[in-house]
């Protein structure tokens, strides 16, 4: 029986942590003049997936 595979996208989006998975956070990849640097630097950190979304997750990423 042949692997199952992750969608190729989520799994460049998504890693498995120990409580969920993590993800970055959006608005943080262009145009970034016109946004001031407290508004860059709160971007920063990662962000765990929603607990609405986290099975849409992990059905896109079966070997994970």
């Amino acid at each position: 029986m042949p692997k199952i595979k992750s969608n190729s996208g989520a799994a460049k989006r998504f890693k498995k942590t120990g409580s969920g998975f993590k993800r970055k956070q959006a608005f943080k990849n262009h145009i970034l003049t016109k946004k001031n640097s407290k508004r860059i630097r709160q971007l920063r950190p990662k962000q765990q997936v929603a607990a609405s979304d986290v099975a849409m997750v992990r059905r896109m990423m079966p070997g994970v």
